[in-house]
């Protein structure tokens, strides 16, 4: 009987949580795909985003998600491999370092807006631009891509570590060849969570990144991201709310496109590295 009442429970909160996804996802597409057509995606806003497109807005959330995934990815598995591998003959600074990775998991957005616009808006001159933006994006998803990316690495049985020590293969072959393939579906698992959570954010791209709906000439250029448009076109703007829909819709399916990318190319470099063994 109390595996039976465990049994419906559970599959009562699965039915729940999809049912409310369910409801939120058809509301977006029954709202905001009425409103989308190729002039929406190519062409520029006007009237305050009441009419137009979001042209300017797509490439500038591109831009600032560019700049976050190439600063976090190398530094994020980096620190990951550190801690999953090098750490173990120091355990106290493994463990300060992930306290400090848990700690800054938990800080509010607005929190790393502030410091991203001192930082680097003020104090390394940026300004408002895209190349500040994609920076503070970078620092606030960096303790979850270390976290679960070393998660990921210590999940790899240690009789690979022995098996390759013992072949005499070098700490880099090791890392290359054997460890980061079997890794690859945890680390992607990361890095998605890291895309999304980047593509999602407002609140610390409005102290860095800026308002701005004009089409960016450079990284140093203001640009709005498909986020801060949505919030400002549904909170700000009088008669927007047909464009915010619709502009959700198209971050929707930005994040799948991303993440279907991210996945074929992950299978791809797994393969190949299988193929090359």
């Amino acid at each position: 009987m109390a595996d039976r009442i465990a049994t419906v429970f559970m599959w009562g909160v699965a039915l729940l949580i999809s049912a409310v996804f369910a409801w939120i996802v058809g509301d977006l597409l029954l709202q905001g795909l009425p409103h989308l057509s190729w002039g929406f995606l190519s062409t520029a806003p006007t009237d305050a985003g009441r009419a137009g497109g979001i042209l300017p807005i797509l490439v500038s959330t591109l831009l600032i998600l560019i700049v976050c995934m190439v600063v976090a990815i190398p530094l994020g598995l980096g620190t990951a491999v550190l801690l999953s591998e090098f750490s173990r003959r120091n355990p106290l600074f493994g463990r300060l370092v992930r306290y400090s990775l848990d700690v800054l998991a938990g800080v509010p957005s607005i929190v790393f807006g502030l410091f991203g616009n001192a930082f680097f808006s003020l104090y390394l001159g940026m300004g408002f631009s895209i190349l500040s933006g994609g920076l503070t994006l970078a620092c606030m998803v960096l303790p979850l891509l270390i976290r679960s990316s070393e998660t990921a690495l210590r999940a790899v049985p240690d009789d690979y570590r022995r098996a390759a020590a013992a072949l005499g293969l070098p700490v880099f072959t090791t890392l290359w060849r054997i460890l980061l393939p079997a890794a690859t579906p945890g680390l992607i698992a990361g890095l998605v969570l890291g895309i999304g959570r980047a593509l999602a954010e407002t609140a610390a791209l409005l102290f860095t990144s800026g308002y701005v709906d004009r089409m960016p000439g450079s990284l140093l250029d203001s640009g709005r991201s498909l986020s801060i448009h949505i919030y400002d076109l549904a909170m700000n703007v009088p008669g927007g709310e047909s464009n915010a829909y619709a502009s959700a819709v198209v971050l929707i399916m930005l994040l799948l496109i991303i993440n279907a990318l991210t996945f074929r190319a992950a299978d791809r470099w797994l393969h190949q590295r299988i193929t090359a063994v």
